[in-house]
């Protein structure tokens, strides 16, 4: 039987190489447990009846099925989704992988191979022979071209049964949890939908461009007035280059009210507004922000804007203020300067153009004050269902005995929907921006149970823990690469009766349950916790990216 080792399976998503630990994340991430299951269920091939004294013209043929050439085109099928969106296809009797931007589960298509990377290939789509099984019409106009809804034309029940499909495969190939058992039944539970599959962000961040950027297929019509100038989204795989756009059903409508008074005017000659080149390092306009909150007295949006620049001009922004502070729901308009030559959007000074300089949003029953720069969940209406999943995990007593130790907590939004009913939450973020506005929204909220310290949880010391009592829950909230080695080894020696874990990445949270449960062999660590569930939570609808939330107790 002709089939790819799973050790052979590089990494696809890109990590911390310093990290030890990060190996077996990286062997496994997108590609090993969609391996495993095709090496278990492959059909015999021409190949495996090649007489073994032939082994020079056997490893011949070997060679030119498995590995396609560059600029090879190809007839292909998807056979389903991996981490990051992209479409997983097989050659046809040779079992080699090949991975396809854009291409969706049952879709036929001719696609044409750009690179191999030993163990498997990627290629691109040239032409769709048959659709998908559950195709659907995208309703953005830029689906198709943007990086960011990927997934649009696939109907929304595929989609949700493509991420639980692979939180499960990481869990059991990368995790090493056996899914033949009973108990897995009851562990794994089925995702929690989003209701809302549109205008649930409630922060989206254009950039200004010199260099618009066309698909090939509109070339033709560019503008015959010449114009380059761009605000939107960058085209995927370019730095330079700006996708025009000017509605994002994303985000709210009032924002999109916004975007669109601004592309209305910001070109006018008159103006004498330039958008920033990153190749040359000119040009003014860097950024726009829109951010959408509540008013938590009378329930009404509220949005604030704010045009990140290379410098402080006031006047220069004078026109674009007066065309979008008339409307309604806009009540904040900042000014962040950044003078780097980087793309970053926070600035090194910030100024109000207009009304106040931050906004509210509702969650939990608290009131969250937001900055330009803060950082808070991008769908509050989700965030909400999903802080009331980590709260049922938690499994408060009800008596208010118990302390939290919330680690990553970001400004402090877990910890603080939990504070009222527990003892003191002490709440760790490298961050010192967030940890102040955690202070400040536990100060808005009357919440005096809660001590939020800066501190790095990647670099960790061996008295990290004596200045709070022991935890009775441990909330962990880490950003993509999971937790450091050095944490998981402080939390097994801590040994906390409960642990939830909060990922916004499956892979790395399942080499870190891994860890927990059944140690470390490596470095003769020996785990202590039992997976009692682990839930997937939709958060952003049309793409791939999938929270998970994760009990474990102490055995």
């Amino acid at each position: 039987m002709a089939t790819v080792p799973t050790y052979y399976v590089k990494h696809i998503i890109t990590t911390n190489p310093k990290l030890y630990f990060l190996h077996r994340v990286e062997k496994f991430q997108s590609l090993a447990c969609l391996l495993h299951n095709q090496e278990q269920q492959s059909k015999p091939t021409q190949l495996d009846n090649v007489n073994k004294s032939s082994e020079n013209n056997r490893d011949a043929k070997v060679t030119s099925s498995f590995f396609p050439k560059r600029g090879q085109n190809l007839e292909l099928v998807c056979e389903s989704l991996a981490f990051k969106g992209k479409g997983v296809c097989k050659v046809e009797d040779s079992g080699f992988i090949l991975m396809c931007d854009r291409a969706l589960p049952g879709e036929r298509f001719i696609g044409r191979v750009t690179r191999r990377k030993g163990s498997y290939a990627e290629v691109t789509k040239l032409k769709t022979i048959s659709p998908h099984w559950d195709i659907v019409d995208a309703p953005c106009e830029y689906a198709s071209y943007c990086g960011g809804c990927k997934t649009q034309n696939l109907s929304y029940e595929a989609q949700l049964r493509a991420k639980e499909q692979q939180v499960r495969e990481l869990i059991v190939h990368v995790g090493r949890f056996s899914d033949k058992t009973p108990e897995f039944l009851n562990t794994m539970k089925a995702i929690v939908p989003c209701d809302e599959q549109f205008h649930y962000r409630n922060k989206m961040e254009f950039s200004f461009g010199s260099q618009k950027w066309l698909p090939k297929n509109l070339l033709e019509d560019k503008q015959e007035d010449g114009q380059t100038y761009a605000l939107g989204l960058h085209a995927p795989g370019f730095f330079d280059k700006v996708l025009n756009v000017n509605k994002c059903l994303l985000q709210s409508k009032p924002a999109n009210m916004v975007l669109e008074a601004i592309q209305e005017c910001w070109r006018h000659p008159n103006f004498g507004l330039t958008p920033y080149d990153t190749r040359c390092h000119t040009g003014f306009l860097k950024h726009l922000m829109l951010r959408t909150g509540r008013n938590p007295d009378t329930g009404l949006l509220e949005l604030m804007v704010n045009f990140v620049t290379s410098s402080y001009e006031p006047d220069l922004l004078k026109p674009l203020v007066e065309k979008v502070s008339v409307i309604p729901e806009v009540v904040s308009i900042m000014n962040n300067v950044n003078t780097s030559v980087g793309n970053t959007s926070v600035g090194e000074e910030e100024y109000t153009l207009y009304g106040k300089s931050s906004i509210t949003e509702m969650l939990r029953g608290l009131i969250f004050k937001i900055s330009a720069n803060s950082f808070f969940q991008t769908n509050t209406g989700q965030a909400d269902v999903l802080y009331k999943l980590v709260e049922d995990c938690a499994g408060l007593r009800g008596d208010g005995s118990e302390i939290v130790l919330d680690l990553f907590c970001g400004t402090g939004t877990i910890g603080l929907t939990l504070a009222k009913r527990v003892k003191h939450v002490y709440g760790y973020e490298v961050v010192p921006q967030a940890i102040s506005d955690a202070q400040q929204n536990a100060k808005l909220n009357g919440i005096s149970n809660a001590t939020f310290i800066q501190g790095d949880l990647n670099k960790i010391s061996d008295t990290f823990g004596s200045d709070f009592p022991k935890p009775d829950i441990v909330i962990s909230d880490p950003n993509r690469p999971g937790m450091h080695l050095k944490l998981i080894k402080y939390l097994l020696k801590l040994k906390a009766p409960r642990i939830v874990y909060v990922s916004c990445n499956p892979a790395t949270c399942a080499r870190d349950l891994d860890y927990l449960c059944h140690g470390i062999k490596e470095q003769n660590i020996k785990g202590c916790y039992e997976l009692k569930s682990i839930q997937p939570v939709d958060m952003f609808p049309h793409t791939p990216h999938i929270e998970c939330i994760c009990q474990l107790e102490l055995c």
